[in-house]
């Protein structure tokens, strides 16, 4: 049975939802006969988008450029749409960073992972309780952000703070008497899109398209799902509740902190892999 705030009829918000697995999901709930509203920069690529979700089925597509970091836009944004029933909080951005590198490329991830999550969601949810109606908020987590692999730590430490966020919103959400609106962490697998391609010009195989990801995330908005936890075509179920457990392990066991991928445990590592 189909999520019951995603019915025909009903409007979903997406934001950066002009590419990726924001427009693939736009898409979804486009052929779902969901009014779709897309959020994003660049008035080419919005407008393609648009194209594309009508395309799709939505009865109607609307486009606007906000920037999820102006939380004034995001508020006459909520004010003039509507009835929201389907929030999608997916802005992101992976520029690359380093731990001691421009102070201005953390700010920037952080402001647009973790403060724009934080801004979309205080600019629309609030609404969407005072109308009572059924509804879901959708938020574009990362496993980054969960097993935090070094290489890329503002992401890692953006997409940490929306898992967190996200959780203390379901919490909260759960806890409101007659309250109908439900949140989930969506949590993607390696994916293709403008935001990994990285110069590659072909889908590397191990790689999930944006359609299969939001595929996936229909079923499991079926299903009730909080933790949207994706496979790809390299990684399945299996070795990524290995990988969380042994990155949770690091705290319980008292290991250095990403012993995952310190010398002195890769055998352990492999051996917990096998067990």
């Amino acid at each position: 049975m189909q999520n019951p705030a995603c019915q025909a009829g009903n409007l979903a918000v997406v934001t950066g939802g002009a590419a990726g697995i924001g427009l693939a999901a736009a898409c979804r709930f486009g052929a779902l006969g969901m009014r779709v509203a897309l959020l994003d920069l660049g008035a080419e690529r919005l407008e393609a988008g648009a194209s594309a979700v009508r395309a799709a089925g939505a009865p109607e597509v609307t486009v606007h450029e906000v920037d999820v970091t102006d939380s004034a836009a995001l508020e006459q944004a909520a004010d003039g749409l509507g009835p929201v029933s389907v929030l999608m909080a997916n802005a992101g951005i992976q520029p690359g960073s380093s731990l001691f590198g421009p102070a201005e490329e953390w700010e920037r991830v952080l402001d647009v992972n973790l403060g724009g999550v934080i801004r979309t969601v205080r600019a629309f949810v609030p609404g969407m309780i005072a109308a009572g109606r059924d509804g879901a908020v959708i938020v574009t987590g990362s496993k980054q952000g969960i097993t935090t692999p070094p290489g890329d730590p503002a992401y890692n430490v953006s997409k940490s703070g929306v898992k967190t966020f996200t959780e203390a919103l379901e919490h909260d959400l759960r806890n409101r008497e007659g309250n109908r609106i439900t949140a989930h962490l969506l949590i993607p697998g390696f994916v293709y899109t403008d935001l990994t391609r990285k110069g590659r010009t072909e889908k590397p195989s191990g790689a999930w398209t944006p359609e299969q990801t939001a595929a996936f995330m229909m079923d499991s908005l079926e299903r009730g799902d909080f933790y949207i936890l994706c496979p790809d075509n390299d990684v399945d179920r299996a070795l990524d509740e290995k990988r969380i457990a042994w990155a949770a392990g690091d705290i319980i066991e008292n290991r250095p902190p990403l012993s995952r991928w310190h010398k002195d445990y890769a055998e352990a590592f492999a051996a917990f892999l096998k067990s």
